[in-house]
């Protein structure tokens, strides 16, 4: 059996799964209707005319609207329809393929639907699970279809209040998600476009790249541990120029020491090193000759150590070229250039930061950012309990680490950060601990690009202090 007609079997046929009250011409009519008076609608119309809050997310579901709800898998989607009372009109899940055969059954499924039921428009909600569902959201709002997107805690954390069962599977999950985007419990997906797109992708690959360095360098780490245990006092930087130049040839003693201090200059010299690294070449041969590594195994170990060494030399040459190209996206991002007059926030961390944001037109509120970062303050609280304030660690990872990155490298640059993070530390009044004290300032950082990137302003570092020196009485617990 090929793969066409085990697809063929595994989606059900639209025509039999949907209870047609009506001739198939009338069907016909009314579907044709529906599909030419779909419209989509994405972030773009919805958040960038002003906040899109809980009640107008309720007022967006309209009783004339069919709502679909999406369990994401990596080969197979689920869906399940109900209308704005929460009753069902699909007959169990719907299943398709991840590809464009299995998209097109799926709009027609809940077309049929929705011109049986009388509804004009689709809204299609999903649980965001990995990267699966991108090429989905996509193609249904080019076909006229909303998408929206639900919290995964939220679906998991409602799944005892449809059957009062611990339950949790592909075919129960789409009707839990259907339900909350009824209730207005969604927000709107954002998918970054041109300059952001590729930013965001540039950036996700320039951390992958760090990452196969790191693991790099932690293996050769371990090679040179077992036959050259004195390669720090010998190297100092195991990921220098120098030190992978040579590496590069032999990390073995016996190998160093017969190179001697000529030939280890000459590989240096062949590799156009210019710097005062040439002045350590006596004290590697030194250490080399009186080294207690291991001499079984060489011959093995020689070549895992030049392989990880060229390797690390390949990532350093691609991390640059790839950081060389995410600095000139960055730099099309009008007022992008306003941002880098703070000291210690280079090219390289603002990169991060707006790749991770996004398009900052879709927020009406820096606090919006600061949530979507995981840095938004929350608290436990209840009764004469009174919880610590922390951040709430949600959100993208990676934006809240750019921004933390942001803030230590200003405190070490910038006077004026420097002077704030003194202020924090040591205020009378609520006087934060270092960390804490790191996270205001990210959080300070974070208020000063959004500025910059909604008025197009120069950065005015007096202005920042005059406006951190406010009476100590009028300090919160984490709060500038």
């Amino acid at each position: 059996m090929n793969v066409k007609t085990k697809k063929a079997k595994k989606q059900v046929n639209v025509e039999n799964q949907t209870i047609n009250l009506l001739s198939k011409e009338e069907l016909s009519k009314k579907i044709e209707v529906v599909e030419k008076e779909l419209r989509s609608y994405t972030w773009r119309e919805l958040e960038t005319n002003g906040k899109f809050a809980k009640n107008d997310k309720l007022s967006f579901i309209t009783d004339d609207m069919l709502i679909v709800g999406c369990d994401i898998g990596s080969e197979t989607h689920y869906i399940r329809a109900i209308d704005v009372r929460g009753r069902e009109l699909s007959r169990g899940a719907f299943e398709f393929s991840n590809d464009s055969e299995g998209f097109e059954n799926a709009k027609a499924w809940v077309l049929a639907l929705a011109a049986k039921n009388d509804k004009r428009q689709i809204v299609l909600g999903l649980e965001p699970t990995g990267h699966y569902w991108f090429a989905l959201a996509a193609w249904m709002i080019s076909n006229g279809i909303s998408v929206v997107q639900v919290n995964p805690y939220a679906v998991k954390q409602s799944k005892e209040i449809e059957d009062n069962s611990q339950l949790k599977d592909d075919r129960k999950d789409p009707k839990l998600i259907a339900n909350l985007v009824k209730d207005g419990n969604y927000g709107m997906p954002y998918l970054p476009e041109k300059v952001y797109a590729d930013m965001r992708r540039l950036s996700m690959f320039r951390g992958q790249l760090t990452e196969d360095r790191i693991r790099n360098i932690n293996r050769l780490h371990r090679e040179l541990k077992i036959y050259f245990p004195e390669y720090m006092d010998a190297f100092g930087k195991l990921d220098g120029a120098f030190t992978l130049e040579i590496l590069n040839v032999s990390a073995i003693p016996s190998d160093i020491a017969a190179l001697g201090v000529e030939g280890i200059k000459n590989i240096w010299h062949d590799a156009k090193l210019r710097g005062r690294g040439y002045s350590r070449a006596g004290e590697i041969v030194s250490y080399a000759k009186k080294s207690v590594g291991l001499k079984d195994g060489v011959g093995v170990g020689r070549e895992a150590v030049k392989w990880y060494a060229e390797q690390i030399l390949k990532l350093d040459e691609q991390l640059a070229a790839v950081e060389s190209a995410l600095h000139k996206k960055c730099m099309e991002i009008p007022y992008a250039e306003n941002i880098l007059a703070i000291n210690g926030v280079g090219e390289n961390i603002l990169a991060g930061i707006l790749a991770e944001m996004g398009d900052v037109s879709r927020f009406d509120d820096v606090k919006e950012i600061q949530k979507l970062s995981g840095m938004g303050l929350v608290a436990c609280s209840s009764g004469k309990h009174k919880g610590q304030t922390k951040i709430s660690h949600r959100g993208r990872k990676r934006l809240r680490y750019w921004l933390f990155q942001a803030a230590k490298s200003a405190v070490s640059h910038a006077d004026e950060y420097k002077q704030l993070h003194e202020y924090y530390k040591t205020r009378l009044n609520n006087p934060l601990k270092k960390m804490e004290s790191l996270i205001v300032i990210a959080c300070k950082i974070l208020r000063v690009i959004y500025t910059i990137l909604k008025t197009g302003t120069t950065y005015d570092p007096q202005k920042l202090l005059k406006d951190i020196r406010r009476p100590a009485s009028a300090q919160a617990p984490l709060a500038a």
